[in-house]
């Protein structure tokens, strides 16, 4: 029988994908879904995030979906050893939102956002794709939410303003304009700069606040109280 599944457009650059669940159930649907998206190549799957590092070590992977509970080494500190490596793939944190409150310190940790387990799978892909690129994915309705349960236990405003008072005025600028979800081009059309220019102050951002991702710049602007 001939083999129907879609080959992988050419226009869309490979995104290797390793896929971190302690359910069996979760690593297979999960790769069912992904095997035939355009563009993504699902590397392994593993069962806890003690084994991620020698994945790594192994292979080239670009973004890795993350269950925020296992039973070894959780998520969060998964995430955070994945985010220390030189040159780390993306981190998409797996939850279940509405029981999980360790999303908040998932995304401290240098998540680049996160996903509920019932997201259907072409918003999953895209998720991927989007984040390989760079881009947080916060969906507004769920980041509210979110930022809500943050603010009602958060301690960190003075150190988040002092944080972001070591900013240029340019920087931000652009630094709330990544906060509130704007991709480079928009931010360059809003403030009147090349992209490239933007690619630039988001990278002296990163480097004065020691941040990773676009992510924990909006962790960081909301925690000043400034979304």
């Amino acid at each position: 029988m001939a083999d129907l599944t879609p080959p992988p457009a050419p226009d869309l650059p490979e995104v290797r994908v390793v896929i971190v669940d302690d359910d069996p159930l979760v690593r297979a649907g999960l790769t069912m879904m992904l095997d035939g998206a355009a563009g993504i190549t699902v590397v392994t799957t593993l069962a806890d995030g003690d084994e991620v590092p020698a994945t790594l070590d192994k292979h080239h992977v670009d973004v890795i979906l993350m269950d925020i509970r296992m039973p070894r080494v959780n998520g969060i500190a998964a995430t955070q050893r994945v985010r220390r490596r030189p040159h780390p793939p993306e981190v998409i944190m797996l939850t279940t939102f509405d029981t999980d409150e360790h999303v908040a310190r998932a995304l401290r940790a240098g998540a680049g956002g996160f996903l509920l387990k019932d997201t259907p799978p072409d918003r999953i892909a895209a998720a991927i794709r989007t984040v390989a690129a760079g881009e947080p994915i916060l969906s507004p309705a769920v980041t509210r939410r979110l930022m809500e349960r943050i603010a009602a236990g958060s301690s960190t405003y003075d150190q988040a303003r002092s944080a972001l008072a070591t900013l240029s005025p340019r920087e931000r600028e652009v630094a709330l304009a990544v906060a509130r979800g704007h991709t480079n081009a928009q931010i360059a059309t809003t403030l009147t700069m090349s992209v490239a220019t933007v690619k630039a102050h988001i990278t002296h951002i990163f480097t004065k606040l020691d941040l990773n991702n676009r992510t924990q710049i909006a962790m960081l602007a909301h925690d000043a109280g400034l979304l």
